[in-house]
């Protein structure tokens, strides 16, 4: 279980979201390593916006990709100013998967290896890392495309979005999108659109559980935002607590899901959040959160461990 630690940081209201949303964070964190970055990130009052930003390959995860989201989505991961991760995309695709081009055999078999380690741990970044992490879709999101939406904790997409998983077609079935996928569509779903390529609709992926929300194009930032500026008006070490909570209890027998929820809400009980939420709500007064944040989480400490230089 999560240790919680202590961290003050400066309250802000939500001005920026009225004015420019994707105003940018500090030039050191948009500007790292040579040349442009396939992904562009910006941060206000606990809301980080992660934007894969390549439309020209159609925002293929290639590893140059792969590391800049990987690098986007684990800055300053600990600190308590973030409280939700929002991944979009520009151009009229989410993404298309993998980079094909990285993937023959001009390439060595450990280059290949390197491209899907990458990939698999940045998808188990997102559910081990301590903040809600939002996927924002509007348009085509295909094979590892489709795993990262899948991977996301929350997705809202466009009535005009689509999924599939088309590997099949091309010879390479999408075994490791075929994880998230897996683990979150049912299994007959999952394997028709395996099986088949075939892409299925924004309505079809609500109706079997790969999205939480579908609504206009034209409302789709309004209402991502909507969730996300919620989220981050709640306590961090709550959320993050009960995020990781959730996750260890999916794949226990009945008994000790339980045993182990039981014991985090007595943890949840004891945290001053947890104290201060009880006592408002007891008191009819608005909760104060403390702010302070989670110093410890095992499964990001190790994608820490792992991640490349710039």
């Amino acid at each position: 279980m999560a240790a919680i630690g202590l961290r003050t940081f400066r309250k802000t209201g939500f001005w920026w979201l009225r004015g420019n949303p994707w105003a940018p964070l500090s030039a050191g964190f948009c500007s790292r390593g040579p040349g442009p970055r396939p992904t562009s990130a910006r941060q206000r009052d606990g809301i980080r916006n992660i934007v894969l930003s390549d439309p020209k390959r159609r925002n293929a995860l290639s590893l140059a990709m792969l590391k800049s989201l990987q690098r986007d989505i684990l800055h300053e991961a600990e600190s308590g100013d973030l409280k939700v991760i929002v991944i979009s995309a520009e151009g009229p695709v989410f993404s298309s998967g993998h980079d094909l081009k990285e993937l023959t055999d001009e390439q060595s078999p450990e280059y290949h290896a390197e491209v899907f380690q990458t990939c698999s741990e940045v998808m188990m970044l997102i559910q081990n890392h301590p903040v809600p992490v939002i996927a924002m879709v509007n348009g085509l999101a295909t094979a590892a495309g489709c795993q990262l939406v899948a991977s996301c904790d929350i997705a809202v997409a466009s009535d005009k979005s689509s999924f599939a998983t088309p590997g099949v077609n091309i010879g390479l079935f999408c075994s490791t999108p075929a994880v998230a996928l897996g683990r979150t569509v049912p299994r007959k779903v999952a394997l028709q659109m395996l099986f088949t390529g075939e892409p299925i609709s924004a309505e079809e992926a609500l109706l079997h559980g790969l999205l939480s929300k579908v609504v206009p194009e034209g409302r789709l930032e309004e209402e991502t935002m909507r969730i996300a500026r919620k989220i981050a008006s709640l306590s961090r070490p709550v959320v993050s607590l009960g995020k990781a909570t959730f996750y260890k209890q999916l794949p226990q027998d009945l008994r000790t899901a339980y045993h182990l929820t039981s014991q985090t809400m007595v943890d949840n009980v004891a945290l001053r959040d947890g104290q201060e939420g009880i006592k408002a709500f007891i008191q009819k007064r608005k909760p104060v959160w403390s702010q302070f944040c989670v110093s410890r989480h095992s499964g990001l400490l190790g994608a820490l461990g792992r991640l490349p230089s710039p």
